[in-house]
Protein backbone atom coordinates (compact mmCIF):
# COMPACT_ATOMS: atom_id res chain seq x y z
CA UNK A 1 0.00 0.00 0.00
CA UNK A 2 2.62 2.35 -0.01
CA UNK A 3 2.41 3.78 -3.76
CA UNK A 4 -1.25 4.27 -2.38
CA UNK A 5 -1.38 5.50 0.37
CA UNK A 6 0.70 9.13 -0.77
CA UNK A 7 -2.12 12.10 -0.67
CA UNK A 8 -4.01 12.48 -3.72
CA UNK A 9 -2.17 14.60 -6.10
CA UNK A 10 -3.44 15.49 -9.93
CA UNK A 11 -1.14 13.79 -13.39
CA UNK A 12 0.04 17.77 -13.44
CA UNK A 13 0.96 17.87 -10.71
CA UNK A 14 3.03 15.23 -10.48
CA UNK A 15 4.44 15.86 -13.90
CA UNK A 16 5.20 19.43 -13.02
CA UNK A 17 6.92 18.02 -10.06
CA UNK A 18 8.63 15.67 -12.00
CA UNK A 19 10.42 17.88 -14.60
CA UNK A 20 10.92 20.47 -12.09
CA UNK A 21 13.27 17.65 -10.21
CA UNK A 22 14.78 17.15 -13.40
CA UNK A 23 15.30 20.32 -14.32
CA UNK A 24 17.20 20.83 -11.37
CA UNK A 25 19.11 18.08 -10.77
CA UNK A 26 20.56 17.79 -14.43
CA UNK A 27 21.55 21.35 -13.86
CA UNK A 28 23.65 20.95 -11.23
CA UNK A 29 25.77 17.96 -12.71
CA UNK A 30 25.16 18.59 -16.58
CA UNK A 31 29.29 18.38 -16.89
CA UNK A 32 28.57 14.65 -16.17
CA UNK A 33 26.49 14.34 -18.87
CA UNK A 34 28.95 16.39 -21.56
CA UNK A 35 31.70 13.89 -20.64
CA UNK A 36 29.90 10.65 -20.55
CA UNK A 37 28.56 11.16 -24.01
CA UNK A 38 31.95 12.23 -25.28
CA UNK A 39 33.19 8.89 -23.77
CA UNK A 40 30.12 7.39 -25.22
CA UNK A 41 30.98 7.89 -28.87
CA UNK A 42 34.63 8.20 -29.27
CA UNK A 43 36.11 5.21 -31.02
CA UNK A 44 39.35 4.21 -30.21
CA UNK A 45 41.89 1.68 -31.94
CA UNK A 46 39.92 1.77 -35.12
CA UNK A 47 40.64 2.05 -38.39
CA UNK A 48 40.02 4.52 -40.15
CA UNK A 49 38.71 4.42 -44.01
CA UNK A 50 40.37 5.89 -46.61
CA UNK A 51 40.51 9.71 -46.62
CA UNK A 52 38.81 9.91 -43.51
CA UNK A 53 39.58 12.30 -40.66
CA UNK A 54 40.78 11.35 -37.29
CA UNK A 55 40.99 14.62 -35.46
CA UNK A 56 38.09 14.08 -33.11
CA UNK A 57 39.88 13.63 -29.48
CA UNK A 58 39.88 10.43 -27.46
CA UNK A 59 39.80 10.44 -23.74
CA UNK A 60 41.54 7.97 -21.40
CA UNK A 61 39.08 8.87 -18.28
CA UNK A 62 36.24 11.09 -17.24
CA UNK A 63 38.73 13.25 -15.69
CA UNK A 64 40.80 13.73 -18.68
CA UNK A 65 37.85 13.65 -20.40
CA UNK A 66 36.66 17.09 -18.13
CA UNK A 67 40.46 18.49 -18.64
CA UNK A 68 40.29 18.62 -22.12
CA UNK A 69 37.01 19.35 -22.87
CA UNK A 70 38.24 22.63 -20.53
CA UNK A 71 41.68 23.24 -22.30
CA UNK A 72 39.91 23.25 -25.70
CA UNK A 73 36.78 24.76 -25.46
CA UNK A 74 37.19 26.87 -21.27
CA UNK A 75 34.45 26.09 -18.40
CA UNK A 76 31.85 26.75 -20.97
CA UNK A 77 33.06 23.74 -23.10
CA UNK A 78 31.36 21.99 -20.15
CA UNK A 79 27.74 23.65 -20.32
CA UNK A 80 27.59 23.27 -24.44
CA UNK A 81 24.18 22.67 -25.20
CA UNK A 82 23.04 23.07 -21.94
CA UNK A 83 19.49 25.26 -23.21
CA UNK A 84 18.83 22.50 -25.41
CA UNK A 85 19.24 19.62 -22.65
CA UNK A 86 17.17 21.01 -19.98
CA UNK A 87 14.01 22.00 -22.18
CA UNK A 88 14.50 18.10 -23.56
CA UNK A 89 15.22 16.91 -19.61
CA UNK A 90 11.69 18.94 -18.73
CA UNK A 91 9.52 18.12 -21.67
CA UNK A 92 10.35 14.22 -21.53
CA UNK A 93 10.24 13.82 -17.32
CA UNK A 94 6.59 16.29 -17.52
CA UNK A 95 5.67 13.72 -20.41
CA UNK A 96 6.74 10.68 -18.57
CA UNK A 97 5.35 11.52 -15.23
CA UNK A 98 2.10 12.85 -16.15
CA UNK A 99 1.86 9.20 -18.26
CA UNK A 100 3.19 7.42 -15.46
CA UNK A 101 0.53 8.75 -13.19
CA UNK A 102 -2.46 8.21 -15.64
CA UNK A 103 -1.35 4.61 -16.06
CA UNK A 104 -1.23 3.95 -12.08
CA UNK A 105 -4.25 5.71 -11.66
CA UNK A 106 -6.15 3.58 -14.33
CA UNK A 107 -4.54 0.49 -12.97
CA UNK A 108 -5.37 0.98 -9.76
CA UNK A 109 -9.38 1.96 -10.56
CA UNK A 110 -9.64 -1.20 -13.16
CA UNK A 111 -12.01 -4.23 -11.61
CA UNK A 112 -8.65 -6.57 -12.07
CA UNK A 113 -6.38 -4.66 -9.51
CA UNK A 114 -6.34 -5.45 -6.42
CA UNK A 115 -5.65 -3.56 -3.04
CA UNK A 116 -1.71 -4.69 -2.88
CA UNK A 117 0.89 -3.18 -4.70
CA UNK A 118 1.40 -4.59 -8.13
CA UNK A 119 3.97 -6.52 -8.85
CA UNK A 120 7.54 -5.91 -10.40
CA UNK A 121 5.71 -7.27 -13.80
CA UNK A 122 3.27 -4.64 -14.00
CA UNK A 123 5.29 -2.01 -12.35
CA UNK A 124 7.83 -2.21 -15.47
CA UNK A 125 4.79 -2.48 -18.18
CA UNK A 126 3.42 0.82 -16.26
CA UNK A 127 6.53 2.54 -16.53
CA UNK A 128 7.24 1.10 -20.20
CA UNK A 129 3.87 2.63 -21.74
CA UNK A 130 4.53 6.05 -20.07
CA UNK A 131 7.81 5.94 -21.20
CA UNK A 132 7.09 4.95 -24.64
CA UNK A 133 4.14 7.77 -25.12
CA UNK A 134 6.94 10.04 -23.42
CA UNK A 135 9.96 9.01 -26.54
CA UNK A 136 7.36 9.54 -29.35
CA UNK A 137 7.12 13.55 -28.47
CA UNK A 138 10.77 14.62 -27.25
CA UNK A 139 13.07 13.08 -28.70
CA UNK A 140 13.56 15.60 -31.47
CA UNK A 141 15.23 17.65 -28.41
CA UNK A 142 17.31 14.69 -27.60
CA UNK A 143 18.96 14.40 -30.89
CA UNK A 144 19.54 18.13 -31.23
CA UNK A 145 21.55 17.98 -27.93
CA UNK A 146 23.41 15.37 -28.35
CA UNK A 147 24.56 16.90 -31.88
CA UNK A 148 25.42 19.79 -29.72
CA UNK A 149 27.48 18.02 -26.79
CA UNK A 150 29.18 16.13 -29.43
CA UNK A 151 30.33 18.77 -31.72
CA UNK A 152 33.75 20.80 -31.41
CA UNK A 153 33.94 24.69 -30.61
CA UNK A 154 34.11 25.87 -33.94
CA UNK A 155 31.28 23.62 -35.76
CA UNK A 156 28.98 24.14 -32.61
CA UNK A 157 25.73 26.00 -32.97
CA UNK A 158 22.87 27.01 -31.62
CA UNK A 159 19.45 25.01 -30.66
CA UNK A 160 17.66 26.06 -33.74
CA UNK A 161 20.31 26.01 -36.16
CA UNK A 162 21.38 22.28 -35.24
CA UNK A 163 17.94 21.10 -35.15
CA UNK A 164 17.81 23.08 -39.03
CA UNK A 165 21.16 20.79 -39.89
CA UNK A 166 19.93 17.71 -39.23
CA UNK A 167 16.82 18.07 -41.27
CA UNK A 168 19.07 19.17 -43.98
CA UNK A 169 20.83 16.03 -43.27
CA UNK A 170 20.40 12.98 -45.66
CA UNK A 171 17.19 11.59 -43.41
CA UNK A 172 15.49 15.14 -43.64
CA UNK A 173 13.07 15.93 -41.14
CA UNK A 174 12.51 11.90 -39.87
CA UNK A 175 16.32 12.65 -39.04
CA UNK A 176 15.02 14.65 -35.69
CA UNK A 177 13.52 10.97 -34.83
CA UNK A 178 16.35 9.07 -35.14
CA UNK A 179 17.35 6.52 -32.50
CA UNK A 180 13.35 6.12 -31.89
CA UNK A 181 13.44 2.52 -32.07
CA UNK A 182 16.58 2.19 -29.70
CA UNK A 183 14.81 5.02 -27.06
CA UNK A 184 11.91 2.86 -27.04
CA UNK A 185 13.77 0.17 -26.36
CA UNK A 186 15.34 1.95 -23.73
CA UNK A 187 12.15 2.48 -22.12
CA UNK A 188 13.04 -0.07 -19.75
CA UNK A 189 15.55 1.95 -18.19
CA UNK A 190 13.04 4.71 -17.00
CA UNK A 191 10.63 1.49 -16.53
CA UNK A 192 13.15 -0.68 -14.26
CA UNK A 193 14.47 3.05 -12.21
CA UNK A 194 10.35 3.70 -11.24
CA UNK A 195 9.80 0.48 -10.91
CA UNK A 196 12.45 -0.60 -8.83
CA UNK A 197 11.77 2.63 -6.80
CA UNK A 198 8.31 1.96 -6.13
CA UNK A 199 9.14 -1.36 -5.00
CA UNK A 200 11.47 -0.50 -2.74
CA UNK A 201 9.28 2.03 -1.19
CA UNK A 202 6.54 -0.26 -0.43
CA UNK A 203 8.96 -2.86 0.91
CA UNK A 204 11.39 -0.20 3.02
CA UNK A 205 8.55 2.05 3.86
CA UNK A 206 5.46 0.40 3.63
CA UNK A 207 3.14 2.45 5.38
CA UNK A 208 4.91 6.26 5.37
CA UNK A 209 2.85 8.79 2.95
CA UNK A 210 6.09 10.64 2.23
CA UNK A 211 9.47 10.26 2.26
CA UNK A 212 12.26 11.88 4.10
CA UNK A 213 14.65 13.65 2.12
CA UNK A 214 17.54 11.64 2.15
CA UNK A 215 15.10 7.98 2.10
CA UNK A 216 13.96 9.47 -1.36
CA UNK A 217 17.73 10.47 -2.53
CA UNK A 218 18.95 6.98 -1.97
CA UNK A 219 15.86 4.87 -3.63
CA UNK A 220 16.07 6.90 -6.13
CA UNK A 221 20.24 6.67 -6.52
CA UNK A 222 20.00 3.06 -5.94
CA UNK A 223 17.14 2.33 -8.60
CA UNK A 224 19.00 4.41 -11.15
CA UNK A 225 22.39 2.67 -11.13
CA UNK A 226 20.66 -0.80 -11.38
CA UNK A 227 18.61 0.80 -14.65
CA UNK A 228 22.22 1.90 -15.70
CA UNK A 229 24.34 -1.15 -15.29
CA UNK A 230 21.56 -3.15 -17.22
CA UNK A 231 20.68 -0.81 -20.20
CA UNK A 232 24.05 0.57 -20.80
CA UNK A 233 24.83 -0.95 -24.18
CA UNK A 234 21.45 0.43 -25.23
CA UNK A 235 22.57 3.85 -24.18
CA UNK A 236 25.86 3.93 -26.01
CA UNK A 237 24.18 2.82 -29.24
CA UNK A 238 21.29 5.59 -28.67
CA UNK A 239 24.35 8.35 -28.67
CA UNK A 240 26.21 6.50 -31.73
CA UNK A 241 22.92 6.83 -33.69
CA UNK A 242 22.39 10.41 -33.02
CA UNK A 243 25.86 11.62 -33.34
CA UNK A 244 27.51 11.81 -36.33
CA UNK A 245 28.79 9.08 -37.29
CA UNK A 246 32.54 8.17 -36.08
CA UNK A 247 35.90 8.56 -38.87
CA UNK A 248 35.58 5.27 -40.29
CA UNK A 249 32.44 5.54 -41.40
CA UNK A 250 33.04 8.58 -44.45
CA UNK A 251 29.93 10.50 -42.99
CA UNK A 252 27.45 7.29 -43.45
CA UNK A 253 25.25 7.39 -40.66
CA UNK A 254 24.34 4.02 -38.81
CA UNK A 255 20.52 3.15 -39.24
CA UNK A 256 19.97 1.07 -36.26
CA UNK A 257 21.02 0.42 -32.80
CA UNK A 258 22.52 -2.85 -33.87
CA UNK A 259 24.73 -1.75 -36.42
CA UNK A 260 26.02 0.57 -33.95
CA UNK A 261 26.61 -1.97 -31.75
CA UNK A 262 27.91 -4.34 -34.33
CA UNK A 263 30.07 -1.45 -35.31
CA UNK A 264 31.83 -0.98 -31.60
CA UNK A 265 32.42 -4.60 -30.93
CA UNK A 266 34.20 -4.65 -34.71
CA UNK A 267 36.44 -2.21 -33.95
CA UNK A 268 36.62 -1.77 -29.54
CA UNK A 269 35.85 -5.20 -28.29
CA UNK A 270 32.70 -6.05 -26.29
CA UNK A 271 33.85 -4.17 -23.42
CA UNK A 272 33.11 -1.09 -25.14
CA UNK A 273 29.55 -1.30 -25.26
CA UNK A 274 29.91 0.13 -21.59
CA UNK A 275 32.59 2.85 -21.82
CA UNK A 276 31.38 6.37 -20.39
CA UNK A 277 29.31 4.07 -17.64
CA UNK A 278 31.57 5.56 -14.76
CA UNK A 279 30.32 9.23 -15.18
CA UNK A 280 26.67 7.60 -16.52
CA UNK A 281 26.37 5.97 -13.08
CA UNK A 282 27.83 8.75 -11.12
CA UNK A 283 25.49 11.09 -13.44
CA UNK A 284 22.36 8.88 -12.99
CA UNK A 285 22.87 8.42 -9.00
CA UNK A 286 22.94 11.84 -8.23
CA UNK A 287 20.52 13.18 -11.00
CA UNK A 288 17.44 10.42 -9.71
CA UNK A 289 18.63 10.69 -6.12
CA UNK A 290 18.35 15.01 -6.39
CA UNK A 291 15.08 14.43 -8.80
CA UNK A 292 13.26 12.09 -6.31
CA UNK A 293 14.36 14.00 -3.19
CA UNK A 294 13.01 17.34 -5.26
CA UNK A 295 9.80 15.90 -6.27
CA UNK A 296 9.07 14.33 -2.68
CA UNK A 297 9.33 18.17 -1.49
CA UNK A 298 7.42 19.42 -4.63
CA UNK A 299 4.93 17.43 -4.69
CA UNK A 300 3.98 17.87 -0.74
CA UNK A 301 3.90 21.83 -1.75
CA UNK A 302 1.46 21.14 -3.88
CA UNK A 303 -0.49 18.90 -2.13
CA UNK A 304 -0.73 21.85 0.71
CA UNK A 305 -1.10 24.63 -1.31
CA UNK A 306 -4.00 23.25 -2.73
CA UNK A 307 -5.38 22.00 0.97
CA UNK A 308 -4.67 26.07 1.37
CA UNK A 309 -7.21 26.76 -1.40
CA UNK A 310 -9.55 24.53 -0.47
CA UNK A 311 -9.65 25.94 2.98
CA UNK A 312 -9.68 28.96 1.85
CA UNK A 313 -13.13 28.27 -0.39
CA UNK A 314 -14.54 26.95 2.79
CA UNK A 315 -14.04 29.54 4.71
CA UNK A 316 -15.76 32.23 2.01
CA UNK A 317 -18.58 29.77 1.68
CA UNK A 318 -19.15 29.69 5.74
CA UNK A 319 -18.77 33.83 5.75
CA UNK A 320 -21.57 33.95 3.15
CA UNK A 321 -23.50 31.62 5.00
CA UNK A 322 -23.15 33.74 7.84
CA UNK A 323 -24.03 37.15 6.26
CA UNK A 324 -27.59 35.39 4.48
CA UNK A 325 -28.39 33.90 7.76
CA UNK A 326 -27.94 37.53 9.57
CA UNK A 327 -29.71 39.20 7.07
CA UNK A 328 -32.72 36.77 7.21
CA UNK A 329 -33.05 36.93 10.81
CA UNK A 330 -33.19 40.62 10.27
CA UNK A 331 -36.40 40.39 8.30
CA UNK A 332 -34.73 41.55 5.21
CA UNK A 333 -34.30 38.04 2.95
CA UNK A 334 -35.91 39.84 0.04
CA UNK A 335 -33.22 42.33 -0.47
CA UNK A 336 -30.78 39.64 0.64
CA UNK A 337 -32.76 37.24 -2.43
CA UNK A 338 -32.72 40.33 -4.97
CA UNK A 339 -28.61 41.02 -4.24
CA UNK A 340 -27.94 37.10 -5.06
CA UNK A 341 -30.35 37.29 -8.23
CA UNK A 342 -28.74 40.60 -9.18
CA UNK A 343 -25.06 38.97 -8.67
CA UNK A 344 -26.10 35.76 -10.83
CA UNK A 345 -27.48 38.45 -13.24
CA UNK A 346 -24.18 40.21 -13.92
CA UNK A 347 -22.53 36.87 -13.77
CA UNK A 348 -24.35 35.75 -16.56
CA UNK A 349 -23.90 38.63 -19.32
CA UNK A 350 -19.93 39.10 -18.25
Amino acid sequence: MGAQSKPTISPWGRAAAGASGAVLANALVYPLDIVKTRLQVQVRGGKLAPGAAGNDPTYSSTWDAISRIVADDGIHGLYAGMKGSLLGVASTNFAYFYWYTVARTLYFGSPSSSVTAPSIAVELSLGAVAGALAQIFTIPVAVVTTRQQTASRDERKGLLATAREVVDGPDGVSGLWRGLKASLVLVINPAITYGAFERLRTTLFPHRTTLKPWEAFLLGATSKALATVVTQPLIVAKVGLQSRPPPGRNEKPFKSFIEVMRYIIEHEGPLALFKGIAPQIFKGFLVQGILMMTKERVELIFILFFRYLKSLRRAHLRKAASLISAATRKGSLTRTYRIIVHIFTLESTA
